[in-house]
């Protein structure tokens, strides 16, 4: 359960964005091992013809390219039918499901099929993203910033003529058009992305089968889950017309096969300096940590209140149990003083090397400005706070929306731009139900939590409390706003500034109360962003010097290809097969005692004498992966469809700094799995047909 956007939101702060060759701290180029999130406009064409005698050529990148989908609320996913249906992940799909879900129609739990297209569930606010084209447009930023008088100015510049690049982008060709950011600013692309905004539920499993084994086994292996559920894109109310398409192959892969995947991976930092990755190390990831494990225990006291409540809760526990054991994961990598003493080596010998090269030396700064900047931001981390709850956060977006419109499209904060807002729009006025009683708790929390950074008698504190307990506060907001109602804030966003800053709404209010530190805060991490940046930018342009661009960039949720062999691993001195079968989900159960979470649905028991038991469930490959690929398709060399990208194993946690195919595997749900299950678990075979190309629809 990998994906880190889908629950990444929570957790992220700035991660710049680096070139991922460096993942061992060496500046030499790949080594043998299937590395690197890949660019589609840069494939490691040489590399995939010596190794594998395989030339991939650009038709064949840009079917699978356009084949590719990216969900908005994080993860991946893939076109395999021409009539628009869209295949990923169950834990990709659960923010939609539990939005679906209601008290006594528990689609997330029970799960859900359509027998005809007439029976398809409309998702209240999903967008899928199908990358159309990319286009280089490095020399345009850097023109714009190459006159700037200081730190400030350049950031107001690149984002000046980012924000012109996309609008006018977005005005040519009516898509949803971004500049990306790639190799710590050494290279800047524009994305060309077609919007999907009617998006409709076709099958979901139960949550028992898809996250069988539940928190404990998350991030194992051997697993047994059917991670998978299906969407339907439409336009004019009909399902949508696709060209570029994944044909399905049932018979899935073979052991030692070549395999591909095409995915969004959230963010890594493969190049951090070792200062840099001390930071992550010793401040930022103890402290996401403190808050994922506060919260998720807040989630599971709310969750125990009732059977609804926990209903309430279930898809954020989810959520927070995978980010905790992701994170953990991750530290435990940094906390190796192996791998740093290992780092700090390469580091030095690089320096000691540019230092005595007279056309690389003036670039051996940009590691001492970056370690810099480490402690300034400990210090920022320090007096962060936070109180994302939903309603707050709808808030905050109204009052910065009031405010960020006054000004000219190029002087906006990024997520009001012209060329993001009809996905802005999409979101702020969602339908899908907001449980006032669970917004409670959680902002509840949050005020605790921020008395605890601040301190009680700080004006901030002083502001949040007025006089009252954290409890107390909450209940008193949460009982007097509007923001959990669609039609208010649809009322709301249709007003001028004046009918939004005044409305009296108490979040609104606490917004405008907070909206100054907040905004101080992220100009002050902004400003560190933007050194850093031009430092990174220094370090890519000792890499291109070197190597020219044939390295890949660290992930930005940005489609990329990855490769690999689907391949066993050694562990505790025993053979971890490649595969498991159907079959082995029962034996999974028992081997636990038939009891939670290794429980399969009755659909499952009462399938089991005809389901097939010897066709594979999952398997493992080593494809470079990290969270945001859930849901990515895993392709032969056909293009055909022969799995899902559903999870990493343990080993593969610390792949956010480096990769190493020993023992890090991607796992995945195999085709023949999928069909299997339709056909004789779920009563789905038309669905089974359609993917297989059988359908007479």
């Amino acid at each position: 359960m990998t994906s880190f956007c889908r629950h990444g939101f929570l957790l992220g702060v700035f991660l710049p964005l680096f070139l991922g060759s460096l993942a061992i701290g060496s500046f030499a180029p790949r080594a043998e091992a299937d590395e690197g999130m890949w660019l589609f406009s840069n494939l490691p064409l040489q590399y995939l013809a010596e190794k594998y005698d395989f030339r991939p050529d650009d038709q064949w990148a840009n079917k699978l390219m356009r084949s590719s989908v990216r969900f908005n609320v994080g993860g991946s996913a893939s076109f395999v039918s021409p009539r628009g249906l869209v295949l990923t992940n169950h834990h990709v799909g659960s923010d939609t499901l539990q939005k679906l879900s209601s008290e006594g129609n528990d689609i997330l739990a029970k799960g859900f099929l359509a027998r005809t297209t007439a029976d398809e569930i409309p998702a209240p606010d999903l967008e899928l993203n199908q990358l159309l084209s990319i286009k280089d447009v490095t020399a345009e930023v850097n023109k714009a910033v190459e006159d700037a008088a200081d730190t400030a100015a350049a950031a107001a510049a690149r984002r000046a003529v980012i924000a012109k690049i996309e609008k006018a982008a977005s005005e040519e060709t009516g898509n949803r058009c971004n500049v990306i950011t790639l190799y710590g600013g050494g290279r800047y692309h524009l994305y060309e992305y077609k919007k999907y905004t009617d998006v409709r539920l076709v099958w979901a499993p139960e949550a028992d089968s898809a996250f069988f084994g539940g928190d404990a086994d998350n991030f194992e292996y051997p697993r047994y889950c059917l991670d998978a559920c299906l969407f339907r894109v439409y336009e004019d109310d009909k399902p949508a017309v696709i060209e570029d398409y994944l044909k399905w192959n049932s018979a899935g892969p073979e052991e030692g096969e070549l395999i591909f995947v095409s995915g969004n991976p959230g963010s890594t930092s493969r190049i951090f300096t070792t200062d840099a990755l001390k930071y992550q190390r010793d401040i930022r990831m103890p402290d996401v940590l403190d808050f994922i494990r506060r919260r998720e225990i807040l989630l599971q006291q709310y969750s125990l209140g009732s059977p609804e409540k926990k209903r309430r809760a279930n898809d954020e526990i989810l959520r927070f149990q995978n980010s905790r054991k992701a994170y953990m994961g991750m530290l435990g990598g940094l906390q190796n003083p192996a791998y740093f003493s290992e780092r700090i080596a390469d580091e030095k010998a690089m320096l000691a090397k540019l230092e005595s090269d007279p056309a690389l030396s003036e670039y051996a700064s940009a590691w001492k400005q970056i370690g810099e900047l480490q402690a300034e931001r400990a210090a920022l981390r320090r007096e962060s706070f936070s109180l994302n709850t939903r309603v707050y956060q709808l808030a905050r977006t109204f009052v910065r929306l009031a405010m960020e419109d006054q000004k000219p499209n190029e002087e906006r904060l990024p997520e009001f731009r012209d060329s993001g807002r009809a996905s802005l729009e999409r979101q702020i006025l969602s339908p899908a139900t907001i449980y006032r009683d669970l917004e409670r708790v959680k902002l509840a929390d949050l005020i605790a939590r921020t008395l605890e950074i601040r301190g009680g008698d700080s004006e901030l504190g002083k502001a949040l409390l007025q006089g009252k307990s954290p409890a107390a506060r909450a209940d008193e907001i949460i009982a007097n706003t509007r923001m959990h109602d669609a039609a208010f804030r649809k009322q709301l966003y249709g007003g001028d500034r004046q009918s939004i800053l005044t409305c009296g709404d108490p979040l609104i209010e606490l917004a405008l109360v907070l909206n100054m530190e907040e905004r101080r805060i992220r100009a002050a991490n902004e400003e560190l962003d933007e050194i850093e940046r031009q430092a990174y930018a220094q370090i890519a342009e000792v890499l291109f010097a070197i190597d020219g661009t044939s390295v890949y960039p660290d992930a930005t949720f940005t489609l990329r290809l990855t490769f690999g062999v689907v391949k066993g691993y050694e562990e505790n001195g025993k053979m971890v097969p490649a595969f498991t079968k159907m079959s082995g989900a029962f034996q999974h159960q028992e081997k636990h005692g038939n009891a939670a979470p290794w429980i399969l649905p009755q659909s499952w028991h009462a399938a089991r004498d005809s389901m097939q038991g010897d066709v594979p469930l999952n398997f493992v490959s080593t494809a470079d992966i990290i969270g945001g690929n859930s849901g990515s398709p895993v392709v032969n060399k056909d293009l055909e469809m022969v799995g899902l990208i559903f999870d990493g194993n343990i080993q593969s946690l610390t792949s956010d700094f480096f990769y190493s195919e020993k023992q890090g595997r991607a796992i995945s749900v195999h085709a023949g799995a999928i069909t299997t299950a339709l056909r004789n678990i779920y009563d789905a075979a038309h669905i089974a047909d359609e993917l297989e190309g059988q359908s007479k629809k």
